[in-house]
């Protein structure tokens, strides 16, 4: 269920950008609105220090050394964040992680 919900409050993210483009401020609005209903049935949203502890705890986990290990890293954290962390926010954390 945490996943349907995350998909949809996706979609409506990748809206808001069209919409925004378009200059459609009343469109923007409604999808923000819906999104916040939506965001309502997820669990709270980890900090930026929790999501970095677990980031570094699943690289720690994994072995990974790189860029090229990023799929064993994000194959751990997808089930441990779901609903709790935006998965685009949590793989471009991962990939700064590994590059680094």
């Amino acid at each position: 269920m945490l996943g349907v919900i995350d998909k949809m409050i996706k979609q409506r993210r990748e809206s808001i950008a069209q919409f925004e483009k378009a200059a459609r401020k009343d469109l923007v609005d409604a999808e923000k609105a819906e999104i916040q209903l939506l965001s309502g049935y997820l669990p709270a949203q980890m900090s930026d220090a929790e999501l970095a502890q677990a980031v570094s705890a699943a690289i720690a986990e994994s072995g990974a050394s790189g860029v090229k290990d990023m799929g064993k890293v994000m194959a751990l954290l997808k089930p441990r964040l779901a609903g709790k962390a935006d998965m685009g926010k949590v793989s471009a954390l991962v990939k700064t992680k590994l590059s680094g």
